[in-house]
């Protein structure tokens, strides 16, 4: 796994050993950043499951201007600080080492609000409506905000979306999952 683009192209990431996370692949990374590339320059991003941080780290190396990392795993949060100081980015970095909902009413409360937020939540969590509901009644994003929510590709959440008041824009189908790009209504 490595930083594909930007200030800290080609630099290397600490992973996290065994099966509590699914890193995104280079390709997939690759093709979701490409479909980003003038949103980012400048951006306040949020990636929740954080995971190792290489989402945010991307974001953060071709230009974002800061990145909110949630994460509450222990072993997660140690491989995002070591990824941001290894990738001299860890001035614009900002680790919360809380689960998502508490992070989402947090931010809220301190009215921080986001260019992008993507989430990458487990696939079996069934944590998307939950993200979406809360997301949808929070003051971190607004209109022009961009939500990217990365699901199994056979997840319907179209009927769930539109109740918490989101659109989606676009659809990104791989062979085994897709990346689902949503506004508010």
């Amino acid at each position: 796994m490595r930083v594909i683009a930007g200030t800290a192209r080609r630099l290397e990431l600490k992973t996290i050993q065994g099966m509590d996370t699914r890193p995104t692949t280079d390709r997939i990374k690759e093709t979701v950043f490409n479909m980003l590339a003038s949103d980012i320059p400048q951006s306040i991003f949020l990636d929740l499951f954080a995971g190792s941080g290489q989402i945010g780290i991307e974001a953060l190396s071709r230009g974002a201007k800061n990145a909110y990392f949630v994460e509450h795993g222990r072993e997660a949060i140690k491989c995002i600080k070591d990824n941001l100081s290894h990738t001299k980015l860890v001035d614009k970095g900002i680790v919360m080492p809380n689960d998502v909902m508490t992070a989402i009413h947090m931010l809220s409360e301190r009215k921080v609000r986001f260019d992008i937020i993507y989430m990458d939540p487990p696939y079996k969590g069934g944590y998307e409506q939950e993200l979406l509901t809360a997301l949808g009644s929070s003051t971190i994003c607004d209109e022009d905000t961009i939500i990217i929510l990365e699901a199994e590709k056979r997840m319907d959440i179209m009927e769930f979306a539109s109740n918490a008041g989101f659109i989606i824009v676009r659809e990104k189908q791989y062979k085994t999952n897709k990346h689902v790009f949503l506004q508010r209504k």
